[in-house]
C-alpha cells in the first residue's frame, strides 16, 4: 500500500487526501503537535540568527537555546468539531459534473469536493450542507463559474457559536436571478428546507448576500435577512460577544479561550509596575493594535485604566463598540482607521501594547512607530508565525527580546498555528 493510500485509509474523514484542508488528518494529534512546535522552533531560530547584526554577541547568545523561553505547544480543547465558521463553495468535482458544495480539491482552483463527512466540525454543519446540496440540486439552479463569470450560487457561510449553540447561516449568491423562475420562492423554500432541520443547535437568521466580485471571495454587496436576525452571540471567558456574517471572530472559540488565557498570563507575567497580588490596574493605558472586534481589548480591560482599540475594519469597531456595552465594560475606547495613520490622533501614549496584526504581520512602516513608544512589554500575537519571524528582527534591533513565547494550536488538523510571544526592552 502506497503512503497516499495509507494516509487515506488512516484518517478519520474520508475526503482526508482529495480535499485541501487539512494537513496532518493522517497522523495522531501529539504527532501533529510536535511538528507544529518544531516548525515554530525553526522559525524563531531563523529569526533570532537574522538578528544578529542588530545584537550584539553576548545578547543573541544569551537567546539560546530556543527552549530557554519558547514554552512548546498549548492544545485545542476539541479536536474534532472545533470550528465555529465554514465557508463552503458550490461547484462541481470535474468539469461538467453535478453540483457539489464544499471546499477546494487539493491543489486544485475550480474542482470541489463535497465534503459532508467533514471532521473539523460538527454534525450540524453536515446537515446543513447536505440539505443545501439536495436542496439546490433539485432546483437545477446553476453554480458561478469561475472562467466565464456567469451562474447563480457561490458560497455557503455557516456560523455557529460552540457555546451557545446559536446558528447563522449566510447563501450567497450572483446578481444573475433573473433566469431563475421565481427566486424569490426558491429562497423562502430554502428557508423552510433549513428551518425544518432536526439540529443540535439553533438557527438564529438566515440571510441572502449578493456578490458579483470576480475574484473567489465572500464579499458583501448586498445582504439581506430571509430569517431571523443577522449576528449571533457567542461567550468567550465569561464576556458576551455578538458576532455577524463577516465579522472577525476566532474560528476555535475553545482554542480561542486558551490563546486569550496565555496572552493575559504573558502580559501580566511581565509587568513589573505593581505587586501582582494588588487588584488595581497594572497599566494606565494599553492599546491592542489590530483589535478585531476587541475581544482581547475587552478580556484584558481589568488590567489598564483604559484600552484603546484600533481596528481597520469599521464593522469590526462597531461590533466591538456593541460587545463592550453588551458586557458593561467602560473603560475601552475603539478607534476605526489604519494603525499607521491612527496612532498620531491618539494623545495618550500607552504603557504596554498588544498586537495581533492580520497574517502579512504589521504593516513595515507602522512597526518603526510601534515601536517608538519605547514601552517596556509588547505583546504580540500572530496566526501566521512566518510574518512574526519576519518582524522579530526590527524588535531585537530596537532593543526588545523574547522573554516568554508559545504555541496554540487552535486549528488541528492543517498547518495553522497562533504563535504568541512577550517581547520586553
Amino acid at each position: 500500500m502506497d503512503k497516499t493510500t495509507d494516509s487515506v485509509y488512516r484518517s478519520p474523514c474520508p475526503h482526508f487526501g482529495e480535499c485541501g484542508g487539512c494537513k496532518y488528518l493522517d497522523r495522531t494529534y501529539e504527532e501533529q503537535l510536535a511538528l507544529k512546535e518544531e516548525e515554530v522552533k525553526d522559525l524563531l531560530t531563523e529569526a533570532i540568527s537574522a538578528g544578529r547584526k542588530y545584537v550584539p554577541k553576548e545578547e543573541i547568545e544569551a537567546l539560546y537555546p530556543i527552549e530557554s523561553w519558547f514554552e512548546g505547544i498549548r492544545k485545542s480543547p476539541r479536536v474534532f468539531g472545533y470550528r465555529n465558521k465554514m465557508e463552503f463553495s458550490f461547484g462541481d468535482s470535474c468539469k461538467d459534473g453535478p453540483l457539489a458544495l464544499g471546499l477546494h480539491k487539493k491543489r486544485s482552483f475550480y474542482d470541489i469536493v463535497t465534503v459532508d463527512h467533514c471532521q473539523i466540525v460538527d454534525e450540524d454543519y453536515r446537515a446543513i450542507l447536505h440539505a443545501t446540496l439536495s436542496f439546490f440540486t433539485s432546483k437545477d439552479i446553476p453554480h458561478y463559474h469561475k472562467k466565464s463569470h456567469t451562474g447563480v450560487l457561490r458560497h455557503l457561510l455557516v456560523r455557529k457559536a460552540l457555546h451557545t449553540g446559536e446558528i447563522l447561516i449566510d447563501l450567497v449568491t450572483t446578481s444573475q436571478t433573473a433566469g431563475v423562475a421565481e427566486w424569490e420562492q426558491v429562497l423562502a423554500a430554502f428557508t423552510k428546507t433549513l428551518t425544518d432541520l432536526p439540529l443540535e443547535g439553533r438557527i438564529v437568521g438566515i440571510l441572502h448576500t449578493v456578490n458579483d466580485a470576480v475574484a473567489d471571495i465572500i464579499r458583501d454587496e448586498g445582504t439581506t435577512i430571509l430569517y431571523g436576525q443577522d449576528q449571533f452571540t457567542e461567550t468567550l471567558l465569561g464576556l458576551r460577544f455578538r458576532v455577524t456574517p463577516f465579522s472577525f471572530f476566532q474560528t476555535n472559540s475553545f482554542g480561542a479561550e486558551v490563546l486569550y488565557e496565555t496572552a493575559k498570563e504573558f502580559l501580566l507575567s511581565g509587568n513589573k509596575m505593581t505587586d501582582m497580588s494588588e487588584s488595581k490596574p497594572r497599566w494606565k493605558t494599553l492599546y491592542d493594535l489590530y483589535c478585531g472586534t476587541g475581544t482581547i481589548t475587552q478580556l484584558l480591560s481589568d488590567a489598564a485604566e483604559q484600552v484603546i482599540g484600533v481596528e481597520i475594519v469599521e464593522e469590526a469597531v462597531a461590533a466591538a463598540k456593541e460587545n463592550a456595552a453588551m458586557n458593561g465594560i467602560e473603560n475601552c475606547r475603539f478607534l476605526a482607521g489604519d494603525v499607521l495613520h491612527v496612532l498620531n490622533s491618539i494623545p495618550e501614549k500607552p504603557d504596554v501594547i498588544v498586537l495581533d496584526p492580520p497574517r502579512d504581520g504589521i504593516h513595515p512602516k507602522a512597526l518603526p512607530q510601534i515601536l517608538s513608544y519605547g514601552v517596556e512589554n509588547i505583546l504580540y500575537i500572530s496566526c501566521k508565525p512566518k510574518s512574526f519571524a519576519r518582524d522579530l528582527p526590527a524588535f531585537l534591533g530596537a532593543g526588545y527580546r523574547p522573554v516568554r513565547a508559545a504555541c496554540v494550536d487552535e486549528f488541528p488538523w492543517t498547518a495553522g498555528v497562533e504563535l504568541i510571544c512577550l517581547l520586553s526592552l
